[in-house]
C-alpha cells in the first residue's frame, strides 16, 4: 500500500450523497407549499425592510410593535384595597409600602327625582412599590422547585430504564424492547398534554406540574443514558465480565466513570428545560409562573405579563451561566 493510499479520504460529495440531498429538497418543497412557509419568508422579508424605509408598513411589523408597545412600562408595584385585607394595621406596613387616597366620580340614578348625579367615592389602597416583583419572584421559586423536583423523579425512573435498556449491559433482547418502549412513551406524551390529565386527578397546583415534568424527562434521560452506555469504550469492560465480575459492578467500574460527565451534562440541559417547560405547563394550571402568566394575559394586564417574561429570561440566564461554570469545573 503506497503512501496516497493511506491518506486517499473519500469523496465529500457521492452521487448517493446527491441523489438523497435531491430528495430531500423535493420533500422539503412539498412541505414548505402546504405549510405556507414561502408566505412566512415574504412576510418576514417585509417587517425588515419597514426599519430601512424600504417599505411602508407590514403586517408583521405592526402586530410586533403594537404588541411590545402593551408590555412597557413593566408593572413593579401592586395595588390592594384596604377594605379588602384581613387585619390591616395602619401601623405596621410592609416595607417601603406606604397607603394611598383616590377620589372617584360615580354617577348613578337618583331615586327621588330620578335624575343622574355624581358623588365622590373615596377608596384607600395600600401600594407596594416592589410587590409585584416580590410576587413573580415567589412564583418563579416554586417553578424551579418543580423543575428540580420534576428532574429528580426523572433520574429515578430514567437511570433504572436505561440500565435496563443497554445491549452492553442487559442481553434479554425482550427486557431491552421493553424499556425502550418505556422510554419512548414517557417521551412521546407531551408534557403539557401530562399535565393536562394530572391536573384532572390532582388538580390545580404544582403537584400535577411535577409529575408531568419528571415522567417526560424520564422518557428522555432512559435514552440518553443507556445510549452513552452502549457507547463506552468496551475493554475494560471485556477486562472485568472476564475476571467474573456482575453485570452492576462493571456499570459501577468501568462504565459510569467514562460516561459520568455527560450524564451530567445530559442532567444539567434536562434540569434547564424543565425550567423552561414549568412556565408552559402552569398554563393548564398546573403551578408555577406560568399559571400566573396565563391569568394576566387573560385579563390584558400586559405590563404584569412583560414583568414575567423579563423574570423568565434572567432566570434561564443565569441557570446558563451556573450549567457552564459547573462543567468547566468538572473537566
Amino acid at each position: 500500500m503506497t503512501a496516497t493510499e493511506i491518506w486517499r479520504f473519500p469523496a465529500l460529495f457521492g452521487a448517493r450523497t446527491i441523489a438523497l440531498l435531491f430528495l430531500a429538497f423535493l420533500l422539503l418543497g412539498y412541505t414548505g407549499q402546504r405549510l405556507e412557509i414561502g408566505r412566512m419568508l415574504s412576510l418576514s422579508a417585509e417587517a425588515m425592510l419597514v426599519p430601512m424605509g424600504l417599505a411602508d408598513r407590514s403586517q408583521v411589523a405592526d402586530g410586533f410593535s403594537a404588541t411590545l408597545a402593551q408590555l412597557v412600562p413593566i408593572q413593579l408595584s401592586e395595588r390592594r384595597e384596604v377594605a379588602r385585607i384581613t387585619g390591616f394595621d395602619p401601623a405596621h406596613l410592609p416595607p417601603f409600602a406606604y397607603v394611598e387616597t383616590v377620589e372617584t366620580r360615580v354617577s348613578e340614578l337618583d331615586p327621588e327625582t330620578l335624575r343622574p348625579t355624581e358623588r365622590v367615592v373615596r377608596t384607600t389602597w395600600l401600594v407596594d412599590p416592589l410587590g409585584y416583583l416580590g410576587h413573580v419572584g415567589g412564583k418563579m421559586l416554586e417553578t424551579l422547585e418543580m423543575a428540580l423536583w420534576g428532574t429528580v423523579i426523572a433520574i429515578a425512573i430514567g437511570l433504572p430504564l436505561a440500565l435496563m435498556g443497554a445491549r452492553n449491559l442487559v442481553p434479554n433482547g425482550a427486557v431491552r424492547g421493553g424499556a425502550r418502549a418505556v422510554s419512548s412513551f414517557l417521551r412521546a406524551v407531551p408534557e403539557l398534554v401530562a399535565a393536562l390529565f394530572l391536573v384532572i386527578a390532582f388538580g390545580f397546583g404544582p403537584i400535577a406540574g411535577v409529575l408531568a415534568l419528571g415522567l417526560h424527562s424520564a422518557g428522555f434521560l432512559g435514552k440518553f443514558y443507556a445510549d452513552d452506555v452502549e457507547d463506552a469504550y468496551p475493554r475494560p469492560q471485556q477486562a472485568l465480565a472476564a475476571m467474573g465480575v456482575g453485570r452492576f459492578r462493571i456499570w459501577h467500574q468501568a462504565i459510569l466513570p467514562q460516561i459520568l460527565p455527560q450524564h451530567i451534562t445530559c442532567t444539567l440541559y434536562t434540569f434547564d428545560r424543565n425550567v423552561r417547560m414549568g412556565t408552559v405547563i402552569g398554563l393548564v394550571g398546573a403551578g408555577g409562573i406560568g399559571q400566573e402568566l396565563k391569568g394576566r394575559f387573560d385579563m390584558y394586564e400586559y405590563g404584569h405579563v412583560g414583568t414575567i417574561l423579563i423574570a423568565i429570561f434572567l432566570v434561564i440566564l443565569t441557570l446558563d451561566l451556573i450549567a457552564a461554570h459547573a462543567r468547566r469545573a468538572w473537566r
